[in-house]
Protein backbone atom coordinates (compact mmCIF):
# COMPACT_ATOMS: atom_id res chain seq x y z
CA UNK A 1 0.00 0.00 0.00
CA UNK A 2 1.15 3.60 -0.56
CA UNK A 3 0.58 6.50 1.54
CA UNK A 4 -1.77 8.08 -0.37
CA UNK A 5 -5.35 8.76 0.22
CA UNK A 6 -7.60 6.04 -1.11
CA UNK A 7 -9.08 5.93 -4.73
CA UNK A 8 -9.94 3.14 -7.03
CA UNK A 9 -6.75 2.60 -8.32
CA UNK A 10 -4.42 -0.06 -7.12
CA UNK A 11 -0.64 -1.15 -8.22
CA UNK A 12 0.24 -3.63 -10.24
CA UNK A 13 0.92 -5.97 -6.98
CA UNK A 14 -2.77 -5.19 -6.18
CA UNK A 15 -1.94 -2.88 -3.08
CA UNK A 16 -4.58 0.47 -3.43
CA UNK A 17 -2.62 3.48 -4.46
CA UNK A 18 -4.04 6.76 -2.15
CA UNK A 19 -3.33 10.07 -4.10
CA UNK A 20 -3.77 13.42 -1.54
CA UNK A 21 -6.46 15.86 -2.56
CA UNK A 22 -7.42 18.46 -0.03
CA UNK A 23 -5.54 18.97 3.28
CA UNK A 24 -7.05 19.93 6.29
CA UNK A 25 -6.91 23.67 7.53
CA UNK A 26 -4.21 25.09 9.46
CA UNK A 27 -4.63 23.98 12.85
CA UNK A 28 -2.42 24.78 16.16
CA UNK A 29 -1.33 21.52 17.81
CA UNK A 30 -2.14 20.60 21.00
CA UNK A 31 1.32 20.27 22.60
CA UNK A 32 3.80 17.06 22.69
CA UNK A 33 2.14 14.73 24.72
CA UNK A 34 4.73 11.95 25.09
CA UNK A 35 7.77 14.02 24.55
CA UNK A 36 9.29 12.94 28.14
CA UNK A 37 8.61 9.14 27.60
CA UNK A 38 9.64 9.20 23.94
CA UNK A 39 13.14 10.78 24.74
CA UNK A 40 13.37 8.36 27.78
CA UNK A 41 12.70 5.43 25.08
CA UNK A 42 15.10 6.90 22.93
CA UNK A 43 17.74 7.11 25.70
CA UNK A 44 17.22 3.81 27.09
CA UNK A 45 17.47 2.33 23.56
CA UNK A 46 19.98 3.75 21.32
CA UNK A 47 22.15 6.44 23.69
CA UNK A 48 21.32 9.80 24.92
CA UNK A 49 19.60 12.23 23.38
CA UNK A 50 22.36 14.78 22.06
CA UNK A 51 19.75 17.85 21.28
CA UNK A 52 16.23 18.26 19.75
CA UNK A 53 15.11 20.73 16.96
CA UNK A 54 12.17 21.88 18.05
CA UNK A 55 9.61 23.63 15.37
CA UNK A 56 8.74 27.02 15.72
CA UNK A 57 5.52 27.19 14.33
CA UNK A 58 3.46 23.65 13.84
CA UNK A 59 0.63 22.93 11.91
CA UNK A 60 -1.80 20.09 13.50
CA UNK A 61 0.98 18.44 15.31
CA UNK A 62 4.19 19.91 16.85
CA UNK A 63 7.02 17.83 15.20
CA UNK A 64 10.32 17.58 16.90
CA UNK A 65 13.48 15.43 16.13
CA UNK A 66 16.15 14.74 18.26
CA UNK A 67 19.43 13.63 17.24
CA UNK A 68 21.50 10.75 18.81
CA UNK A 69 25.14 11.05 17.87
CA UNK A 70 27.37 7.65 17.12
CA UNK A 71 28.04 5.47 20.20
CA UNK A 72 30.64 2.58 20.47
CA UNK A 73 27.44 0.38 20.36
CA UNK A 74 25.94 2.31 17.46
CA UNK A 75 28.38 3.92 15.27
CA UNK A 76 25.75 6.43 13.17
CA UNK A 77 23.25 8.73 13.93
CA UNK A 78 20.02 8.35 14.62
CA UNK A 79 17.06 11.09 14.32
CA UNK A 80 13.67 10.19 16.17
CA UNK A 81 10.77 12.03 15.71
CA UNK A 82 8.79 12.86 18.91
CA UNK A 83 4.48 14.66 18.02
CA UNK A 84 3.87 12.32 15.60
CA UNK A 85 2.04 9.92 17.85
CA UNK A 86 -0.15 12.96 19.92
CA UNK A 87 -2.75 11.92 17.54
CA UNK A 88 -4.31 8.71 16.18
CA UNK A 89 -3.68 7.93 12.54
CA UNK A 90 -7.25 7.28 10.45
CA UNK A 91 -6.25 3.70 10.28
CA UNK A 92 -8.75 0.97 8.15
CA UNK A 93 -11.48 0.18 10.65
CA UNK A 94 -10.81 -3.14 12.74
CA UNK A 95 -7.20 -3.24 10.80
CA UNK A 96 -4.89 -4.53 13.68
CA UNK A 97 -2.01 -1.86 12.74
CA UNK A 98 -0.44 0.20 14.95
CA UNK A 99 -2.58 4.12 15.67
CA UNK A 100 -0.04 5.96 16.95
CA UNK A 101 3.69 5.79 15.25
CA UNK A 102 6.75 8.26 15.46
CA UNK A 103 9.89 7.73 12.66
CA UNK A 104 13.43 7.61 12.69
CA UNK A 105 16.07 7.68 9.77
CA UNK A 106 19.98 6.67 10.59
CA UNK A 107 22.48 8.52 8.68
CA UNK A 108 26.77 7.80 8.32
CA UNK A 109 28.62 9.32 11.58
CA UNK A 110 29.95 12.27 9.24
CA UNK A 111 26.77 13.73 8.33
CA UNK A 112 26.95 17.35 8.93
CA UNK A 113 24.47 18.42 11.80
CA UNK A 114 25.84 22.18 12.06
CA UNK A 115 23.09 25.10 11.71
CA UNK A 116 25.22 26.46 8.79
CA UNK A 117 25.37 23.25 6.83
CA UNK A 118 21.50 22.93 7.47
CA UNK A 119 21.22 25.76 5.20
CA UNK A 120 21.96 23.94 2.38
CA UNK A 121 19.55 20.92 1.14
CA UNK A 122 22.01 18.34 1.05
CA UNK A 123 22.46 18.20 4.36
CA UNK A 124 18.90 19.02 5.60
CA UNK A 125 16.79 17.01 3.19
CA UNK A 126 16.72 13.85 5.87
CA UNK A 127 15.13 16.13 8.65
CA UNK A 128 12.96 17.59 6.46
CA UNK A 129 11.70 14.24 5.00
CA UNK A 130 10.84 13.29 8.57
CA UNK A 131 8.80 16.38 9.45
CA UNK A 132 6.74 16.18 6.00
CA UNK A 133 6.14 12.21 6.85
CA UNK A 134 5.17 12.63 10.64
CA UNK A 135 2.32 15.27 9.59
CA UNK A 136 1.17 13.50 6.03
CA UNK A 137 -1.28 10.98 8.16
CA UNK A 138 -2.79 14.23 10.00
CA UNK A 139 -3.19 16.54 7.65
CA UNK A 140 -4.52 14.25 4.86
CA UNK A 141 -6.65 11.89 6.88
CA UNK A 142 -4.72 9.07 6.03
CA UNK A 143 -2.30 6.53 8.19
CA UNK A 144 1.42 5.28 7.50
CA UNK A 145 2.41 1.25 8.70
CA UNK A 146 4.84 -1.32 7.09
CA UNK A 147 5.70 -1.53 3.89
CA UNK A 148 4.36 1.97 3.15
CA UNK A 149 5.94 4.03 0.44
CA UNK A 150 5.40 7.86 -0.17
CA UNK A 151 7.10 9.25 -3.65
CA UNK A 152 8.79 13.22 -3.31
CA UNK A 153 5.83 14.45 -5.12
CA UNK A 154 4.38 13.28 -8.32
CA UNK A 155 5.96 13.28 -10.42
CA UNK A 156 8.42 12.49 -7.86
CA UNK A 157 11.59 14.25 -7.71
CA UNK A 158 14.79 13.91 -5.98
CA UNK A 159 15.13 14.92 -2.36
CA UNK A 160 18.46 16.83 -2.54
CA UNK A 161 20.62 18.32 -5.94
CA UNK A 162 23.07 15.49 -5.54
CA UNK A 163 20.73 12.44 -4.19
CA UNK A 164 19.13 10.20 -6.68
CA UNK A 165 16.57 8.78 -3.93
CA UNK A 166 13.12 10.34 -4.50
CA UNK A 167 10.75 8.50 -2.45
CA UNK A 168 10.78 6.21 0.64
CA UNK A 169 9.44 3.30 2.36
CA UNK A 170 8.38 2.61 5.99
CA UNK A 171 9.88 -0.91 7.55
CA UNK A 172 10.90 -1.73 11.06
CA UNK A 173 14.25 -0.52 11.69
CA UNK A 174 16.81 -3.86 11.69
CA UNK A 175 19.76 -1.75 13.45
CA UNK A 176 18.05 -1.19 16.65
CA UNK A 177 17.50 -3.25 19.93
CA UNK A 178 14.06 -5.06 20.11
CA UNK A 179 12.75 -3.20 22.61
CA UNK A 180 12.89 0.18 20.67
CA UNK A 181 10.22 -0.96 18.13
CA UNK A 182 7.16 -0.17 20.55
CA UNK A 183 6.55 2.06 23.12
CA UNK A 184 3.96 1.31 25.55
CA UNK A 185 2.18 4.59 26.90
CA UNK A 186 -0.72 3.14 28.98
CA UNK A 187 -3.42 0.34 28.29
CA UNK A 188 -4.87 2.23 25.55
CA UNK A 189 -1.65 3.76 23.93
CA UNK A 190 1.21 2.18 22.28
CA UNK A 191 3.91 3.77 19.55
CA UNK A 192 5.42 2.41 16.72
CA UNK A 193 8.75 3.29 15.61
CA UNK A 194 9.60 3.12 11.90
CA UNK A 195 12.66 3.52 9.75
CA UNK A 196 12.56 5.91 6.75
CA UNK A 197 14.41 3.92 4.02
CA UNK A 198 14.91 6.19 0.96
CA UNK A 199 14.37 4.57 -2.18
CA UNK A 200 15.78 5.10 -6.24
CA UNK A 201 12.77 5.76 -8.63
CA UNK A 202 13.66 1.62 -9.70
CA UNK A 203 12.85 0.30 -6.28
CA UNK A 204 9.79 2.43 -5.71
CA UNK A 205 8.23 0.99 -8.99
CA UNK A 206 9.86 -2.85 -8.17
CA UNK A 207 7.33 -1.92 -4.77
CA UNK A 208 4.87 -0.86 -6.41
CA UNK A 209 5.00 -3.62 -9.06
CA UNK A 210 5.90 -6.75 -6.82
CA UNK A 211 5.16 -5.63 -3.51
CA UNK A 212 7.24 -4.77 -0.29
CA UNK A 213 8.54 -8.30 0.41
CA UNK A 214 10.21 -8.65 -3.74
CA UNK A 215 12.02 -5.15 -2.71
CA UNK A 216 13.36 -6.52 0.86
CA UNK A 217 14.27 -9.97 -1.18
CA UNK A 218 17.23 -7.56 -3.08
CA UNK A 219 17.65 -5.04 -0.47
CA UNK A 220 18.57 -8.82 1.66
CA UNK A 221 20.57 -10.02 -1.29
CA UNK A 222 22.44 -6.03 -1.66
CA UNK A 223 23.00 -6.36 2.09
CA UNK A 224 21.14 -2.85 2.25
CA UNK A 225 20.05 -1.89 5.56
CA UNK A 226 18.26 1.10 7.04
CA UNK A 227 21.30 3.46 7.28
CA UNK A 228 21.26 6.35 4.06
CA UNK A 229 24.24 5.54 2.03
CA UNK A 230 24.06 7.97 -1.18
CA UNK A 231 26.23 5.48 -2.98
CA UNK A 232 24.77 2.35 -1.90
CA UNK A 233 23.07 -0.33 -4.82
CA UNK A 234 20.18 0.13 -5.91
CA UNK A 235 18.35 -2.98 -5.46
CA UNK A 236 15.18 -2.30 -8.10
CA UNK A 237 18.11 -2.41 -11.16
CA UNK A 238 17.74 -5.52 -13.62
CA UNK A 239 20.32 -8.42 -12.60
CA UNK A 240 21.75 -9.83 -15.08
CA UNK A 241 18.96 -8.67 -17.78
CA UNK A 242 16.75 -10.51 -15.18
CA UNK A 243 13.98 -9.40 -12.68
Amino acid sequence: MSAYRASNVVSLHGDPIYHHTESTPWTPPQGEICLQQISDHIDRHLGPVDCVFHELVSDTVHIDVHIVKPTEAYPFIRLVTSGMSDLPMATPPDADVPRHAELMITLPPDWKLDKESFEDERWYWPVRLLKTLARLPHKYDTWLGWGHTVPNGDPAEPYAADVRFDGCILLPSISVPDGFHRLRIDAAKEIAFFAVIPLYKEELALKLRAGAEKLLERFDKKHIDDMIDARRPNAGKKLFGFL
